[in-house]
């Protein structure tokens, strides 16, 4: 049913993941989504050959690799060669870079969604049409829905995990989103076995899901003090 429907990029479908489809609201802190939008960014470059991370080291807090890049050659994708053009020189280390690069992605992401015509603006009026409140709303709920299927059926066991799906599956429990997904009554049980998905697959995945999860762990702190 999904083969015949172009496969986003993994940071779009995250932001879609993270938005309710018939309000636009964010289902979590804007700072968390985008730190883990940086990430899908950056699984992105390292499925595309375009960079690699430092060998883990257990004896190194999540995040403190440094990245490397690999292939020096554009994607055709503005963001991610964006990304890739911070990291060719810099070696930046894995945690700061994420923090950095996060600053601004969630509004180029959404400006990227809403160029392709994926999003659409909607405006709500408010107090008698004295403030005017603008969100974004998919164009079409195909696009979340194959989102969630391609989950679904990776956690029923229904398909095999492909990198892409299986790093969404970790980014997705990672940041809370899988009571989202409405695919399971058990959210525990189905955050863990998403998990356990994702732990199946490429190391440098892990470790920056791992740097991410240790990233909005920083921001969580910092707000509570």
């Amino acid at each position: 049913m999904t083969a015949s429907i172009p496969r986003l990029p993994l940071r779009d479908d995250l932001f879609l993941l993270g938005h309710d489809d018939d309000t636009g609201h964010l289902h979590v802190h804007r700072q968390a989504l985008a730190l883990g939008l940086a990430g899908a960014v950056l699984i992105d470059l390292y499925f595309a050959g375009r960079v690699t991370l430092d060998l883990n080291d257990e004896a190194r807090a999540a995040g403190h690799q440094r990245i490397h890049p690999h292939i020096d050659r554009p994607t055709g994708d503005l963001i991610a060669d964006a990304a890739a053009a911070t990291i060719r020189n810099a070696h930046p280390l894995l945690r700061m870079w994420l923090r950095g690069f996060s600053d601004d992605l969630y509004d180029r992401t959404r400006a990227g969604l809403f160029a392709g015509g994926i999003l659409r603006q909607h405006t709500q009026r408010r107090l008698g049409g004295l403030i005017r409140a603008h969100t974004y709303l998919p164009t079409d709920s195909r696009w979340a829905v194959i989102a969630r299927s391609r989950l679904r059926y990776l956690a029923a066991g229904r398909e095999q995990p492909d990198n892409h799906t299986a790093a969404l599956a970790g980014l997705v429990a990672d940041l809370g989103l899988t009571h989202h997904l409405y695919l399971d009554d058990d959210t525990p049980a189905m955050t863990s076995r998403l998990k356990a998905i994702a732990a199946q697959h490429h190391q440098p995945v892990r470790d920056i899901i791992a740097a991410i999860d240790a990233a909005v762990g920083d921001v969580a702190t910092a707000a509570y003090r």
